[in-house]
């Protein structure tokens, strides 16, 4: 079967029964739209999240970091224009009761569970309420953050104080968002807690705005190809100035083709200097910049490249999954780059019910391990191995044999894509991997 012809249906499959991603609560029943990362899920989600900060962290002479809180003051909020803007309308059914965002749905006339009526038009908050303080009725009301960037902004000029960073420079952070999205769905695409990866470039209000921000959307692409993703997978969609946020001067939606249809990705906006004006303003405190070569004082404008760690995820997973027929068979496996892979290598024994064979292979394991992420498998038959090997995206299983024992001190390397197979010397493996990992 060729790979664009997955279902969804059989990647969900694939998540659970090899731990990617768990439905969330399930032994009661389950909560809508919540999921938990298993143990294969939580290293696919890391390494993802791994290389994000490398490539756009690490790698920048222009960039730093920071890790925000998820409660902020209320204040914060209602500066940013969420507690205003923040809100959709919906429908409800009048009788199933279900709710609805209108502008999502095929038949707007009648309900797509159980075909009832639909109420007016009423607007709602996508925002979170939580309670700070003891008593409820006397606590501070706040709200789960919706995004990240705001806790960037307020820290603005903490960050400017503690470093030597000069404009243009940007701060990226990576972290849990909150929705209350009346409209979920498509496994992890769209879910009610999620995590984002976002970074605010600061720039001069006299820069060529224009000109850095194609070069953070070429830049942005390349991170595709660490991770895996096909370019030609992925379109630009430009954002008409009515369908923009009220506060972007221009907006890039990079939405990618998922077996459910063509959705959004990732995005990058050009924000101006909207939240730190209205964070100065609103707060009292001078958060302007002064630029030491123009010697002039200015609030930066703002350039936002924005990620989602939960939908790159589900990008990946769909983009490695294929079914492939051998001698009458089906082969399940995830071509998944070998840099997002949750292990890299897996070392057998040919059989577990010989110690000296077990013991070597224990031996490789504990010296690879030390380099790579590796997981030692002795269950079941060598078939079984590989097939679940092929599953969770290993790239290389190494076994060892009688021959490796009795004759060459050499083990049998099975490439994931192709099923080749080649005899190594153990004395090779670290120089034999360091070169294969590296491309």
């Amino acid at each position: 079967m060729k790979q664009e012809e997955n279902s969804m249906e059989k990647i969900v499959s694939l998540c659970k029964r090899r731990g990617f991603v768990f439905p969330g609560s399930e032994i009661y029943g389950g909560l809508a739209n919540t999921y938990d990362y298993g143990p294969l899920g939580v290293e696919l989600k890391n390494n993802i999240k791994r290389l994000w900060w490398k490539y756009f962290i690490h790698d920048r002479k222009d960039m730093v970091g920071l890790d925000g809180g998820i409660l902020m003051s209320p204040k914060i909020w209602e500066a940013s224009g969420h507690v205003k803007n923040f809100k959709d309308p919906l429908v409800e059914c009048k009788k199933c009761h279900k709710r609805f965002r209108p502008d999502k749905l095929e038949d707007p006339s009648k309900c797509p569970e159980c075909g009832g009526k639909f109420t007016g038009e009423r607007m709602f908050s996508g925002m979170f309420k939580t309670t700070i303080g003891p008593i409820e009725e006397e606590g501070l009301v706040s709200y789960l953050r919706p995004e990240t960037a705001q806790a960037i902004f307020v820290n603005f000029k903490n960050i400017l104080n503690s470093t030597n960073v000069k404009i243009p420079f940007g701060i990226g952070q990576m972290g849990k968002a909150f929705r209350n999205e009346i409209t979920t769905g498509n496994f992890i695409f769209r879910t009610l807690e999620f995590e984002q990866m976002e970074i605010e470039y600061f720039i001069s209000p006299h820069a060529k705005w224009k000109e850095i921000f194609e070069a953070w959307v070429e830049y942005m692409h390349g991170f595709m190809y660490i991770i895996g993703l096909e370019r030609e997978k992925m379109h630009d969609v430009e954002i008409g100035e009515k369908d923009r946020a009220f506060y972007s001067k221009r907006t890039i939606d990079m939405e990618y083709d998922f077996p459910f249809g063509q959705d959004e990705l990732w995005a990058i906006a050009y924000r101006t200097d909207y939240d730190l004006k209205q964070h100065q303003e609103e707060s009292g405190q001078d958060l302007q910049y002064f630029d030491d070569e123009a010697k002039e004082k200015y609030v930066p404008h703002v350039i936002e490249p924005t990620f989602g760690v939960d939908r790159t995820l589900l990008a990946i997973l769909t983009a490695a999954y294929y079914e492939e027929e051998m001698e009458g068979e089906k082969r399940v496996v995830l071509k998944l780059h070998h840099n997002v892979a949750p292990y890299k290598i897996a070392v057998f024994p040919l059989l577990r019910n010989k110690p000296q064979l077990v013991d070597k292979a224990k031996d490789i394991f504990n010296e690879l391990k030390k380099n790579w992420r590796c997981e030692f498998d002795d269950n079941g038959n060598i078939g079984k191995r590989y097939r679940r090997q092929d599953e969770i995206g290993t790239p290389y299983c190494v076994t060892v044999d009688f021959e490796t024992l009795e004759k060459d001190n050499k083990v049998t390397i099975r490439d994931r894509d192709s099923m080749k197979q080649e005899r190594v010397a153990v004395s090779e493996l670290e120089n034999y991997f360091s070169k294969k990992f590296s491309i």
